[in-house]
This record gives C-alpha cells, structure tokens and sequence, in this order.
C-alpha cells in the first residue's frame, strides 16, 4: 500500500483526548495516510501513549516534539511539515475525533490549486469524557441519536452530523461562513504550503492557522468548502493559553498579510538570513 497522505495532528498534554483522536485515524475508510504528531512540549505521558497506540493501529506514527516554551503551535507545526513524506498534507488538532470518512473526503476533493476547508462539531465536556474506543469504532460519538441521549441540545449546527451527499453540498454553498485555513481540518499539497513558507512562527493562538490560509489565497491557492461534508467531533477542554496581547499581535500581523497581499513570511520554515 502507497502512501500518499500525511496528517499532521498538534497536542499538547492532552493524552486521553490524544488517545481518541488516534482510535478515530485506526478507523478510517480511506488508510493510505500517515500520521506526524507535532508536540508542542508534552510530558512522558504523552510519549508512553504514542508509543503503546503505535503498537495497535495500522498506520504509522512519526512523533516530532520540541521543549515546552509555552504556545509555540507554529514553530512545531512547521518542523511537522517538514516531516512529512508525501505530498498531500491534511491537520487537524489532538481534540478532534474524525469520522471514519474524513480522510476519504479530504482525499475524493483535492486537486491541485486549491486547500481544503472541513467543519468540526463541538461537544459538551461530560460529553467528550463518556466517549470510549468503542463509541469511536462502532461510530456513536458520530450518531445524533445516540448523543441527544446524552443530553446533547437541538442546534442547526448538528446538521453536520446528519447531512447526506446532497444536503451536505447544498449547505456547503449556501453557508456564510467562510472557507478558511482551520487547524482542526484543512488540507493542501505541501509544494503550496512550502511556497508561502509554512507558518508565521512570530504568532501564538488567534488567527495563526486563517494567516497562513491568507497567504495560501494570495499566492494563487483557492479554498474550497468542506464545512459539511469533512467531519471531526471536537473535544471539550480549556483554553488557558489565550491572552489578549497575543490575540492583538496576531491581529496586526493579519492585517499587513492582507494590506500587503504578502505571500510569503521572513519568520517561516526558511529564516531569514
């Protein structure tokens, strides 16, 4: 079997929620892929896991890690790409469980020219806690039924979970959001990615994965909308690495990206000399 697509998936300290998102790559309809773990400075735990996981799923795991010097998400997504050895090259994030045809569609819609934009689904923290291997494999954490049992609300939202060929294309085009570069599911040939030299490292969480989709769009590459068809269940957790100044920063950063119709960043994968 060829390997043609690898998926980048970011953690940070996050074993358990890591753990289910593997599980969900094991089940996959589509299998060609591999999986790069970019680390942004997990404890052992983390390393045990992977390393027990790998022992039971059919793809393989390449682990890229660097010392924990707080939010440094860019910095080791873009050592990730680097790390990849196919072409095609899909992220998502360690909280993010894909239904069992999410490569598949990442795979059945690309096409060179353009990235990828797939949704995710969020769910409640008791929610995201309950969910086992299991539930995983046999497709529950998927399923409305089985998630109103467990006191899931009624949302226009939970569409993405229902939504057949038809309505998912029909929503895909009449949606008002965006396509944009989501961490959590978005895809694109790495010769694109490469091109506009991968991530800004200078920013921290807010808008640093929509920057680089920026760059990606004033160089030539078009989005293309996933938002109901590209399905990963995202698990609950806190956010204690957003602060304002960062937000701030990021902001500024975006804006000159778009003023400037910048294509390419001093402070990517390739540093200025």
């Amino acid at each position: 079997m060829t390997i043609d697509t690898s998926i980048i998936i970011s953690t940070y300290n996050s074993p358990d929620w890591l753990a289910k998102v593997l599980y969900g790559y094991n089940n996959q309809t589509y299998r060609q892929f591999e999986i790069v773990i970019a680390d942004d400075g997990s404890k052992q735990d983390t390393f045990d896991l992977i390393e027990n996981i790998s022992k039971e799923v059919f793809y393989k795991i390449v682990h890229v890690w660097h010392e924990d010097d707080g939010f440094q998400k860019t910095k080791i997504l873009n050592k990730a790409i680097l790390k990849c050895s196919t072409p095609y090259i899909m992220m998502s994030d360690g909280d993010c469980i894909p239904r069992a045809d999410f490569v598949e569609q990442h795979v059945k819609y690309r096409q060179e020219g353009y990235f990828l934009s797939g949704g995710y689904f969020k769910l409640p923290m008791d929610i995201s806690k309950a969910i086992t291997k299991e539930d995983i494999y046999n497709g529950h954490c998927f399923d409305l039924s089985w998630l109103k049992k467990r006191g899931l609300k009624s949302s226009f939202k939970n569409n993405k979970l229902t939504t057949n060929h038809f309505k998912a294309w029909l929503l895909n085009k009449v949606t008002p959001t965006k396509a944009t570069w989501n961490g959590h599911n978005a895809s694109a040939y790495k010769t694109d990615i490469l091109a506009v030299n991968g991530f800004d490292e200078r920013m921290q969480y807010g808008g640093e994965d929509r920057e680089l989709g920026e760059r990606l769009m004033n160089n030539g590459v078009k989005p293309i909308q996933l938002r109901y068809t590209a399905i990963c269940v995202h698990l609950d957790h806190s956010r204690g690495y957003v602060n304002k100044e960062a937000l701030n920063k990021n902001r500024a950063i975006r804006d000159v990206t778009k003023a400037e119709h910048k294509v390419w960043t001093d402070f990517g994968i390739v540093k200025k000399a």
